[in-house]
């Protein structure tokens, strides 16, 4: 299958995050075929990266590329609104049907309880995955630094969500708290909302 980006850095994404609540909601109908579910999966961080470059910001770890960081950034509304249907259209051909309703349940569920604590200007750490052969050596930590470096410069606020109850020590260390928690019931677990403040 062809990509956009490095291969080793789509396969750090799908390795990290196969196994994530979210990841398998969205999948769920290619769960009897576990390599679909990968390629389903690589094909949909694939996007992502291309997503990100595009209007926010992606950084791939150079040497291997083992680990990955994408970025949402505020756009104005006509952006947003056309950024928002290409990636429908993307679901629903990637997806499947059940994957594509289950996106959007899950979306429509996480998008107006972020909105309620978290500013406008804010940018979303949207995906971040470390080769699980990698992990340990400070990989994610330091894909993340230049952008949380470029977000204090600017004087803006940083947000992501997790389903993993591993996730919110290490992101603390990086400045993050969490200020929300909820119980997702398409994904059936619960989430944290974690912000950090610009330094």
């Amino acid at each position: 299958m062809n990509h956009s980006h490095p291969e080793s850095a789509i396969n750090a994404l799908t390795e990290s995050l196969i196994g994530d609540p979210f990841y398998l909601a969205i999948s769920d109908e290619f769960r009897n075929d576990p390599a679909r579910r990968r390629d389903v999966l690589a094909r949909y961080f694939d996007y992502s990266m291309t997503e990100s470059a595009a209007a926010g910001r992606l950084l791939v770890w150079p040497d291997p590329p083992v680990a990955a960081a994408v970025w949402s950034l505020p756009q104005d509304a006509a952006n947003a609104q056309w950024l928002a249907e290409k990636k429908a259209e993307f679901v629903r051909e990637a997806l499947g049907s059940r994957g594509a309703e289950a996106y959007h349940r899950i979306i429509g569920f996480m998008a107006p309880r972020a909105a309620s604590v978290i500013e406008e200007t804010a940018w979303y750490l949207s995906i971040v995955g470390v080769s699980p052969a990698a992990q340990g050596r400070g990989i994610g930590a330091s894909i993340l630094a230049p952008t949380l470096a470029e977000a204090d410069a600017a004087g803006v606020t940083c947000y992501l969500e997790t389903f993993d109850r591993r996730n919110p020590a290490f992101y603390e260390r990086l400045g993050f708290a969490a200020i929300g928690n909820h119980f997702e019931p398409t994904v059936g677990a619960d989430y944290a909302i974690m912000c950090r403040y610009p330094k």
